[in-house]
């Protein structure tokens, strides 16, 4: 009783965390502009793919500067697609039109960006804030601008056309003022921190929130502390994932765009965690590793049960989906799988994690890939050969942690056949 009193309370948290309109706004704007992120990341792998001869052929032939191309109108202006889709999810999770605080966030967020001033007295709007260094200002722009809109229509302070006029005028008409009251705001916001030390919104909360986030959100006990607490999570019925996207899009994404722009300039990448090493190794096959459970049990279960439950999982493991095994073994909420289930995922973002800071491997590119691509295809795209050899490893080694408990279970399947089988004969 106490245990299903304790997994009643987790759900009502987690439910609450999932569904609180900030958070989702958040997660689900960024989540919107994965189609930019993916396009940017493969345009980016493609032109720094360290193959001698492949850089010498694209760079000699002009192609390295067009396979770039994509990534400088993605990647590098992530944080304006951001400010725009964040404030269109909080808007339409308020049922307001997110056309019109979408816009209003984007004006808003350009307005807080600094001009570079050139020697011909021309201005320039430069990348540096456009990026990921750009994302927490995005993040905040878009929030607070979206809920400004819907406070203001809200309470009516629109213009109201006649009956008769077309929707998308009307709609147009009644963003008006609340866009002039909002962007008249930012200015004042955008004058006050051109007076100060900082010179800009960007370089205060750059320097006193996202950097100190990122530094915390990037290390390796926060990577340990999230782990756990998927794992966890699962283990109780709840899906861990959704628990933890909002720190995992808004600290961990921004991560790994760094590691994109260092990659394209030719530099070292500067963090080992991001959403593309937590992809990579710590969920790859999903979560738990269960891909290395679903292959005991497809070729080495000697109990019908789990042998035919493997190999119908097996093809949806290689893409990440473990939810036959989740719930269909099931893992929720069952002691036998509950050790390996923890300290498989924990070993297999330790291990990597080692490996990468004794400078045994590579960092991981940084490129957030699509759910659903396949294991050893992801750690390809993610650093070359040597990451598959990574990701090997790991599922090895997570294989070696489940193969007791699941011959401990196995073997009783079996012989429960083997009993109704001899049952069935008499």
């Amino acid at each position: 009783m106490k245990t299903q009193e304790l997994q009643m309370k987790l759900q009502e948290t987690a439910g609450k965390i999932s569904g609180n309109k900030y958070l989702k706004a958040i997660s689900d704007g960024l989540l919107s502009t994965l189609p930019a992120l993916i396009i940017g990341a493969f345009s980016t792998l493609l032109a720094s793919m360290a193959i001698e001869s492949y850089q010498e052929f694209i760079t000699n032939t002009g192609l390295k500067d067009i396979l770039q191309l994509p990534s400088i109108y993605t990647i590098n202006i992530i944080s304006i697609y951001a400010a725009f889709f964040i404030a269109y999810r909080l808007s339409v999770s308020f049922n307001k039109d997110g056309a019109p605080a979408g816009l209003i966030s984007l004006i808003s967020f350009l307005l807080l960006t600094p001009f570079t001033f050139m020697e011909d007295e021309s201005r320039v709007l430069p990348f540096q804030f456009l990026g990921a260094q750009g994302l927490f200002v995005a993040i905040i722009v878009g929030l607070l601008s979206a809920r400004l809109y819907v406070f203001i229509v809200d309470r009516g302070i629109t213009i109201k056309m006649p009956d008769g006029v077309p929707p998308t005028v009307s709609k147009t008409f009644a963003g008006l003022i609340p866009a002039i009251l909002i962007v008249i705001l930012f200015t004042i916001v955008n004058v006050i921190f051109a007076n100060t030390n900082f010179g800009s919104a960007h370089d205060f909360i750059y320097s006193f929130v996202q950097a100190p986030l990122q530094n915390l959100g990037g290390g390796f006990w926060s990577l340990i502390i999230l782990t756990l607490v998927v794992q966890v999570l699962w283990l109780l019925g709840i899906h861990g994932m959704l628990v933890i996207l909002p720190i995992y899009y808004s600290i961990w994404m921004p991560l790994g765009v760094e590691n994109l722009d260092a990659l394209a300039a030719g530099e070292a990448l500067p963090n080992i965690v991001n959403t593309g090493f937590f992809m990579t190794f710590v969920i790859a096959g999903g979560s738990g590793l269960t891909l290395s459970l679903c292959l005991l049990m497809a070729f080495w279960a000697k109990s019908k049960r789990y042998k035919t439950l493997g190999r119908l999982a097996l093809p949806g493991s290689f893409f990440g989906i473990n939810e036959p095994l989740i719930f269909g073994l099931p893992i929720v909420l069952n002691p036998y799988f509950a050790i390996p289930f923890i300290v498989g995922p924990l070993l297999g973002a330790i291990i990597p994690y080692a490996a990468m800071s004794a400078g045994l491997v590579p960092y991981v590119a940084g490129a957030h890939l699509p759910l659903g691509t396949p294991v050893i295809v992801s750690a390809f795209l993610q650093g070359g050969f040597i990451l598959i050899v990574m990701q090997l490893i790991n599922f090895i080694i997570a294989g070696l942690i489940y193969f007791p408990f699941f011959r401990a279970v196995d073997k009783k399947a079996y012989q429960e056949e083997q009993q109704s089988q001899s049952e069935l004969g008499a």
